[in-house]
């Protein structure tokens, strides 16, 4: 069995790849090798050899930068839509199976494979297919990302509800605060530990980047990293 997480969100611009970085940047310093994988990133810029798939590139750095980006990401779309919509503009063929085979290039027994879905569970990723019907063939723990502002507990409330229909383990959810926020009286986070009976993990308000970035944000995800880790030992004894 794979062992890793699924990252997803409730929405698009929640902070996925910020959290995703962070994991990457936090596991990789404990002894793991990490595989990120972003198989499929719409929105990508032209650069000097083609599309550059920004999240992934970011997620190769976080994790070492040892894998070659063509692995991490082999399929980058330039429309910023959904994945499906953005394929087919491009007269792309985009199924689960390609996806699903991306995510599993070159990942061994021992490595820590470190998925990001494109958008929320439940945006269209391929040809008939949702973030949800991937995270649902690799078998992963899901981490649920939602942003930290006026709408997120209905939003996340009802990802987490998709991801425990599906029958995948919640390996956790990260709030993360993408601006300030604009009324001091809200708090999510509380309200979400309250309804769920589970820890909400707080990703504050920033935008910095590279590795002094990540090393803070990664303290943030500290205990749940160590969660994981002990998991693992118990099924891999030494």
């Amino acid at each position: 069995m794979t062992r890793g997480v699924f990252i997803t969100g409730t929405d698009t611009g929640v902070g996925k790849t910020r959290v995703g970085a962070a994991l990457a940047h936090l596991l990789t310093g404990r002894g793991l090798r990490v595989r990120p994988r972003k198989p499929v990133e719409s929105g990508c810029p032209t650069g000097p050899g083609g599309l550059l798939p920004q999240d992934a590139s970011v997620l190769r750095e976080a994790a070492g930068g040892a894998e070659p980006l063509e692995r991490i990401c082999p399929y980058r779309l330039q429309a910023p839509l959904s994945p499906e919509r953005a394929a087919e503009l491009e007269g792309l063929t985009l199924d689960l199976g390609r996806l699903y085979t991306a995510c599993l290039a070159d990942v061994r027994d021992d490595d820590f494979l470190l998925v990001e879905g494109a958008g929320g569970f439940y945006s269209p990723l391929a040809r008939g297919a949702l973030n949800a019907d991937l995270a649902g063939g690799l078998g992963l723990p899901v981490l649920v990302v939602a942003a930290d502002r006026l709408g997120t507990l209905n939003h996340t409330l009802l990802t987490v509800e998709a991801v425990r229909m599906r029958g995948l383990p919640l390996a956790g959810l990260v709030l993360n605060q993408p601006t300030p926020l604009p009324d001091p009286k809200m708090d999510n986070a509380a309200d979400l530990e309250r309804w769920l009976q589970m820890p909400v993990w707080r990703f504050p308000h920033g935008s910095g980047s590279g590795v002094e970035a990540w090393g803070q944000e990664a303290a943030v995800l500290s205990p749940l990293a160590d969660a994981w880790l002990a998991e693992l030992r118990m099924e891999r004894p030494a």
